[in-house]
């Protein structure tokens, strides 16, 4: 059934198509993409639909903007088959788990020295900081989300419109069988499970979504550096290579950017 059919006539979409998952027998279709790009005003009216349609809407960026392909996304390269439910994880033991993994010194095959590792995500080193406090929220999260999907549409105006159904954002991810993370973890079921508790404790909306991208705004960002370096090392821990690969190389460089930072873009290599 195409999932458009829960929407009201009135909410007029651009033309667009059931995706059939390539992984499988070729019978699960998660997701509804757009064949061209949407107006910046078509997010928000999808996500205040929400609650009523089940319909969570993505905003979709191929890996490569000038592939006839739009991978992964109109070619089905997803693997919805393959993740467990975010329910079955637990995100603190999770966050716990991959900073442990993380910071930890293999000799056999390591780029760093012991102390440069320490370094990257001093003050802390190997010691898990624990769950950056909830913070309070002083924005709607919903209209921080209908900002951000403007201003992503604006700088990505290739992106194209996917609706799932899914209970909240952070479902949406592993309901539509995205594998960004792939080269850490293929359940990304498992990533879900950190977003959701991110929706609670920081008001984070799931807006965007790329081959190995993902954009959250975020209605309660830490407004001093103490919160923002626990925020940072959470980060380090859900996707590492936004500071082993990105441009701030140590946890204290990367927290003093999330200070009043309304959204939150991760990437995976």
């Amino acid at each position: 059934m195409n999932l458009t059919s829960r929407l009201p006539n009135a909410l007029v979409l651009p033309p667009g198509r059931m995706i059939t998952s390539d992984e499988g027998h070729g019978t699960l279709q998660p997701l509804w993409l757009s064949d061209t790009p949407p107006s910046t005003e078509l997010w928000p009216r999808l996500r205040a639909e929400h609650a009523a349609s089940g319909l969570w809407p993505l905003l979709l960026d191929p890996l490569d903007p000038h592939d006839t392909d739009f991978r992964p996304w109109a070619c089905g390269e997803t693997s919805p088959e393959r993740m467990s439910s975010p329910a079955d994880h637990n995100p603190q033991a999770l966050l716990t788990r991959w900073w442990q993994d993380y910071t930890a010194t293999d000799e056999d095959d390591d780029q760093l020295s012991a102390d440069e590792r320490l370094a990257v995500t001093a003050p802390f080193g190997q010691t898990w900081p624990g769950a950056a406090p909830t913070s309070t929220r002083v924005e709607d999260p919903d209209a921080i989300a209908e900002q951000y999907a403007r201003a992503f549409l604006v700088q990505r105006p290739h992106a194209r419109l996917g609706l799932v159904s899914a209970p909240r954002g952070a479902d949406a991810l592993a309901t539509v069988g995205w594998t960004g993370p792939l080269n850490y973890d293929n359940d990304t079921a498992k990533f879900s499970a950190v977003v959701r508790d991110w929706e609670d404790r920081f008001g984070a909306r799931v807006v965007g979504v790329g081959f190995d991208t993902l954009h959250l705004s975020i209605a309660a960002p830490p407004n001093h550096l103490e919160d923002a370096l626990i925020i940072a090392a959470e980060h380090f821990a859900f996707c590492p290579d936004n500071i082993w690969q990105g441009d701030h190389l140590h946890l204290a460089a990367y927290a003093e950017h999330l200070i009043d930072l309304n959204c939150w873009e991760f990437w995976w290599d």
